[in-house]
């Protein structure tokens, strides 16, 4: 009976060393442990109970009991000895899980997980031992939460209809996002794009573009699958917005052409005007330095007359002086020679 009951659950690796540390006993110390056949869904940050069955009906309260990640086979709780095991827990689940001990002398035992993160979310390994004897049995937790309403708005126009835009965020898993027109019908073209923050959460956009001018009213909806929830928007789209109901595209052209043309003309006007004005200032420029030049050659000619004029009063005060010299000694002379005679 120890063949039959190898656990067919745990991974290779993990089956190996149970078998090695743990030899199955004899056939009166046989039991099977169940899981639940169905998921079990969890909302984000609740509670849930991941609980597994003994069978045939026995007390699970001398038992050693340890519920496992699948893929990585590390402990998400461990009871040994009538108490709970801190080493070798997963730091993630610490303080966050308890036993359910109210369900140990009713051939079943639960872990409790609380405040329920993404990272929860996937495969798990229940495992009971009693004695030399093991058995395992494998469950699954579908987390699941509900994020922000979604948001729908205009964009404007493109390719000869409207484009509307929903975005919702803190959606776990990724959610369905549909857009259906006033009677309920589906659109079936539509651009969507996805994104996980930190926490693991998705954030979705999705854009739609409407070319039925008598669609009216469009809404989007945003579907958790796992709780089938839903949050859904509509919008009502007018319409004029439409190209087809309205000359609104030759409207808009002639309107920027006539524009374009008005900012056109008053550039080169107001080009003209400044270029205009900047020959004016030069020409009053020109004209103030001619101005400064010819004061200048002014005060040059009036500095130099008086050079000259002070250099002549000068060369003729010297030549006074030399002609008085001159007359003086000829007076002299001649009185000279008179007195001699």
């Amino acid at each position: 009976m120890g063949d039959v009951s190898s656990c067919s659950t745990l991974c290779p690796l993990t089956s190996l060393l149970l078998l090695i540390q743990l030899p199955t006993g004899g056939p009166t110390e046989g039991f099977f442990v169940a899981g639940p056949s169905d998921p079990i869904v969890a909302v984000l940050g609740g509670d849930t109970v991941l609980p597994c069955h003994v069978f045939p009906p026995i007390s699970a309260e001398d038992m050693e009991l340890r519920w496992l990640r699948s893929k990585s086979s590390e402990a998400v709780f461990i009871y040994q000895n009538r108490v709970k095991q801190d080493e070798g827990q997963m730091a993630r689940y610490a303080g966050r899980t308890s036993l359910v001990s109210d369900f140990l002398a009713q051939e079943e035992a639960a872990v409790r997980i609380q405040r329920v993160q993404v990272s929860d979310n996937g495969l798990y390994t229940c495992f009971f031992r009693k004695g030399g004897f093991y058995k395992g049995a494998s469950l699954e937790l579908k987390v699941a939460g509900v994020g922000s309403a979604p948001q729908v708005r205009i964009t404007g126009p493109e390719e000869d209809g409207v484009r509307v835009v929903c975005t919702a965020s803190g959606w776990f898993p990724k959610p369905q996002v549909q857009w259906r027109d006033l009677s309920g019908e589906k659109f079936l073209a539509f651009s969507e794009a996805h994104s996980q923050d930190a926490e693991g959460l998705f954030s979705v956009e999705v854009a739609l573009v409407v070319r039925d001018s008598s669609a009216g009213n469009v809404t989007c909806s945003v579907l958790n699958t796992v709780l089938g929830q839903e949050k859904a928007m509509a919008i009502f789209i007018p319409e004029p917005f439409f190209p087809q109901a309205s000359p609104w595209k030759l409207a808009f052209s002639v309107s920027l052409t006539v524009l374009m043309a008005l900012l056109l003309g008053a550039g080169y006007y107001t080009m003209r005007e400044h270029f205009r004005k900047l020959l004016v200032m030069r020409e009053k420029e020109n004209l103030r330095l001619v101005k400064e030049q010819d004061w200048w050659m002014e005060e040059e000619v009036l500095k130099d007359t008086d050079e000259l004029r002070t250099e002549l009063g000068w060369r003729k005060s010297t030549y006074l002086a030399a002609w008085r010299k001159a007359q003086l000694y000829a007076d002299w002379q001649k009185e000279k020679f008179q007195a001699c005679e």
